[in-house]
């Protein structure tokens, strides 16, 4: 078992996607291999232009909720997810979309940022990278 880090990024929630990228990029910074699996509402924060629309999780309030958190997160110097995917790709992150998900919603590749994304599989890629992980989670 690797010393390695696994999320399934099931949620396109703007608060949930910061939380894959933040725990994602802490696993890499302490030395572990990481991999991000984009599926169902997750994987439409890996299109064009896609990574910042997503609403909040709970308090959304018409998108006044996530108005109020991105000026927080200002205030407190929180980086953007722009800047946190690219920290973890460079980092050496690895991000898998989900090819069943892209079939089912309509997706194709010319649609999605290409290059964040590292490989596109099916269940048996992130059942590979879960089985050789130490920590999987489903965000």
């Amino acid at each position: 078992m690797a010393d390695k880090a696994t999320i399934v990024v099931h949620s396109g929630d703007y608060d949930k996607i910061y939380s894959a990228l933040i725990i994602g990029t802490g696993a890499l910074a302490m030395g572990m291999e990481a991999s991000l699996y984009f599926t169902f509402w997750g994987l439409q924060r890996l299109k064009k232009n896609g990574l910042e629309r997503g609403p909040l999780s709970k308090m959304h309030m018409l998108g006044l909720g996530k108005w109020m958190i991105r000026r927080r997160m200002q205030k407190a110097n929180v980086a953007k997810l722009e800047t946190l995917m690219r920290e973890f790709r460079d980092l050496g992150g690895k991000v898998i979309a989900c090819e069943m998900t892209m079939e089912i919603m309509g997706v194709g590749k010319e649609d999605l940022r290409e290059d964040w994304i590292d490989e596109y599989g099916a269940v048996g890629a992130y059942v590979q990278e879960a089985k050789d992980s130490k920590i999987t989670l489903f965000i």
